[in-house]
This record gives structure tokens, C-alpha cells and sequence, in this order.
């Protein structure tokens, strides 16, 4: 008994005109081919998921949890169903060949559909995995999984479009070699990208989570995507800042990562001092400046060390200009270096100094140059408060000043 002529006999037998009995065939069969691809697509997706996601389980591998988090155990039971369909199909549209024919080519397009989904869901979870291990964290294994699929896409639209129109795979990519002019324009940004991508992964430019600053495009964050034409940035102001890919090569950017992973995080301040402040440290007022713990020592050397230079060229004690003496911007520097050396949030195994730059129309300037071991923002920034709360109370001591511009009440 053929599949599409099952009821038809019955129905004859129960006395209906031969014209409603072709018509309610075609229904009832219709009707039993939609209930049977329903139960086998219950059963293939209650047997197949059920035993990948139990092997999952079981199994010390941790890249087929990925797979399943990915769904493709869904995906995978779809087939059972299509093939069943493919399978039965020419028997049920026997009688209608011109149906048969366009049934069968959306069922291919369906079936290559799914393919497609089943690949991108294994790139996904292949991405997933590269992603634990801590050697790949940083590096963009969303611009590979982008161009994989891309390639991807481009064999499953030349089998569509080979499918639809009948002709061969090889004439269609012979007309795309004559439109290759065209193509390299439309997709230039993902080429561009793509060698972008290589590059910044083999040179190791830049992570996820790397802190890049880029003034042209004004972003200053967090790196929390890169893809195959986007690299995405989370300024620290929340906003989100979108960069081609391609500019990052051919555009300059600072990396922060080089400060994240060193040992500490630099201060790089300066104190401008007011220049009619700085003056020579009488010799009553040394005594007073001894009882500076940090400066105690350094002052009773050089003391020492001044007295001999100016005895060698008989220089008198009350003489400051022609002899070596004693500066209360000199105090002050020094007091400065030894206050960083001696607080235990500094890391003295780096570079740890203050230095007088030249001194400009706003003062002299005393510029700190060290580096905080703790380099979370927030704590950073509160340190540096602290060192220079305590270095501006401290100016007095010294009888300096801090350079400021006149004011309504100073004028």
C-alpha cells in the first residue's frame, strides 16, 4: 500500500465520492506524517539529551559541559527529525512532484541552517573552554570564533544559493572571483579587523580587562570585549566606548597593563613652591629642625660637612653667599624623600625620590617621583591625599610657601 494513497481505499469503502476521498487521504495522511515527525522529535530529543547531558556528567572532561551549556545537544536531537522527513517525504508527495520539489529544497536550506547552528554553537563552547585557562584569558578568542563562522556563513550561503538556482558550487564562486573588487570594499573593516586581530594577539598589544587610554576616540577604561571589527571599552564613568578594531594598529593607545602588573602604581606630583619663600636656614634655626626624626641625621652630616667646606675656604660662619649652607627648600626636599622611604605603603624596591625641576612662572617645583604598592584606584588615590595632606601642613615648618595666584583679597 502506497504511503499516499494509506486512507483512500477506507475511504472509498465507506461510500465517499472518489473527489472527497483524494482530498480527506491527503488530510489524514498529512495529519499522520505531522504526528509521527512530532513523536520522533519527542523521543530523539528525550533519548539524545538526556544521554549527552548524563555523559556530561559523567565524564572528567570539562569541554563537553561547555557544549552542553551551549545547547548543542538540542540542536543535535533536530536532525533525527529532518532526516526523518527527508526520508519520507517523496513518498508522501508522490502525486505532486512540483511540491516535492520546492518541500525538498526548503528542507536543505533547513538542514544547512542547522549545520550552521551546530558549528557556531561548538565555536561558541570551544570559545568558552579557551577561556579558563588563565594563558588565554586576555587574548581575543572572539575575533577567531568571528572569522571561523564568517567562513562558515560564506559555504553555507554559495550551497544555498547553489540549491535555489540548480547551478554548480564552482560557477557561482567564479562569479564571486570577478566581483573579488567589490567584495574587498564591502567587507573591508572585517579584513582590516581580522589582520587587526592577528596582530594585536601575537604582539600581545592588548587583553580583556586591560586599562586602555585613547584620547582621539576619548575612551579610558576597562577592555570588556574584543571582537572581530570592535573593541569595546568601559570608561570609568560607565559608558561604553566602541573602537574599530583596526584603529588600534594603526592609532596609538597607552596600556595600562604595564602599571597593573608591576609592583606598584607612580606618583608623579609636583609642589609648587613659592619662589620669595625659599631662603637660607639660620643657624638658630637648625637646632629646631634637628628634632625632625628624618632629618636628624642627614642634618648633623651635612652640618659637618659644611663647616669643613667652608673652614677649607676660610669662609665666616654669618657668610651665606660665599660658602655652603643649609636651604630650607633643600630641608624640605629631603624631608620629603625620607618621609616616602619610611611609610611602609610605599615599596622602596622601586624608584623613590624627589626632585627640583626647573622653576617656571608659577613657582618652583618639587616633584614626587615614587610608586604605591597598592594599585586599586580608590586606595591609591587616598594614599596620595594622605602624603600630600601631610606634605602641605608640613610647609611651615619650613617657612615656605605654596605658590598660588592673586586673589580679590590678596590684591
Amino acid at each position: 500500500m502506497e504511503l499516499n494513497n494509506l486512507f483512500f481505499d477506507l475511504l472509498i469503502d465507506l461510500k465517499i465520492p472518489e473527489f472527497y476521498a483524494e482530498i480527506l487521504n491527503i488530510f489524514l495522511v498529512s495529519i499522520l506524517i505531522l504526528f509521527s515527525v512530532i513523536v520522533i522529535n519527542f523521543i530523539s530529543k528525550k533519548i539524545i539529551i538526556n544521554f549527552l547531558e548524563k555523559l556530561s556528567k559523567r565524564s572528567k572532561t570539562d569541554f563537553d559541559n561547555f557544549l552542553i551549556a551551549n545547547n548543542i545537544q538540542i540542536y543535535l536531537a533536530r536532525l533525527v527529525p529532518v532526516f526523518y522527513i527527508y526520508w519520507i517525504i517523496p513518498f508522501w508527495l508522490e502525486n505532486f512532484q512540483t511540491v516535492l520539489v520546492y518541500a525538498l529544497l526548503v528542507l536543505k536550506i533547513y538542514f544547512i541552517f542547522l549545520l550552521v547552528s551546530i558549528i557556531r554553537n561548538f565555536l561558541n563552547a570551544t570559545k568558552d573552554f579557551f577561556r579558563t585557562f588563565d594563558s588565554l584569558k586576555g587574548k581575543p578568542i572572539e575575533s577567531f570564533v568571528q572569522v571561523a563562522m564568517l567562513f562558515v556563513w560564506f559555504t553555507a550561503v554559495v550551497l544555498i544559493f547553489s540549491i535555489i538556482t540548480g547551478t554548480q558550487v564552482s560557477t557561482f564562486l567564479t562569479a564571486m572571483g570577478a566581483l573579488s573588487a567589490v567584495i574587498m570594499l564591502i567587507f573591508k573593516d572585517t579584513i582590516l579587523g581580522f589582520v587587526a586581530s592577528i596582530q594585536l594577539s601575537s604582539n600581545d598589544l592588548i587583553r580583556i580587562g586591560d586599562w586602555v587610554t585613547m584620547k582621539k576616540f576619548g575612551a579610558d577604561g576597562d577592555v570588556i570585549e574584543i571582537n572581530l571589527n570592535s573593541v569595546k571599552i568601559q570608561n570609568f564613568d560607565k559608558t561604553i566606548t566602541t573602537i574599530p578594531t583596526y584603529k588600534l594598529i594603526s592609532d596609538s593607545f597607552t596600556n595600562w597593563r604595564g602599571m597593573s602588573d608591576s609592583d606598584g602604581r607612580r606618583i608623579k606630583r609636583a609642589l609648587l613652591i613659592k619662589g620669595s619663600s625659599i631662603r637660607f636656614i639660620k643657624k638658630e634655626e637648625v637646632s629646631k629642625l634637628k628634632n625632625i626624626k628624618l632629618l636628624s641625621k642627614y642634618i648633623a652630616e651635612t652640618e659637618t660637612e659644611i663647616e669643613n667646606h667652608n673652614f677649607k675656604l676660610e669662609v665666616p660662619l654669618d657668610d651665606a653667599i660665599n660658602g655652603r649652607n643649609l636651604t630650607n627648600i633643600g630641608l624640605f626636599r629631603k624631608y620629603i624623600e625620607e618621609y616616602l622611604i619610611a611609610n611602609k605603603l610605599i615599596n622602596t624596591e622601586m624608584t623613590v625620590m624627589c626632585r627640583q625641576l626647573s622653576p617656571t612662572s608659577q613657582g618652583v617645583p618639587l616633584e614626587i617621583y615614587a610608586f604605591i604598592s597598592d594599585k586599586e584606584w580608590k586606595s591609591y588615590e587616598n594614599i596620595v591625599s594622605d602624603i600630600f595632606d601631610h606634605l602641605l601642613a608640613s610647609l611651615k615648618t619650613f617657612d615656605l610657601e605654596l605658590f598660588e595666584l592673586p586673589s580679590n583679597l590678596k590684591v
